[in-house]
């Protein structure tokens, strides 16, 4: 499956990560400004937890 890259919609400058999360299986993650170095992997699970933890920090 072709990764469908996107940014969050929160994001004023290109400092970030982009997420594919178009697969079932897997979440790829990557630095919008070192694409070509690679991606990071998790499963859904782990990504879901992930957000959770950040939303529930910054409150």
């Amino acid at each position: 499956m072709t990764p469908n890259w996107r940014t969050s919609s929160y994001t004023e400058t290109q400092n970030c990560v982009e997420v594919a999360d178009n697969d079932p299986t897997t979440v790829m993650i990557r630095d919008t400004k070192a694409r070509g170095r690679g991606m990071i992997e998790v499963q859904p699970t782990t990504w879901t937890a992930f957000v959770e933890h950040t939303k529930q920090s910054q409150h």
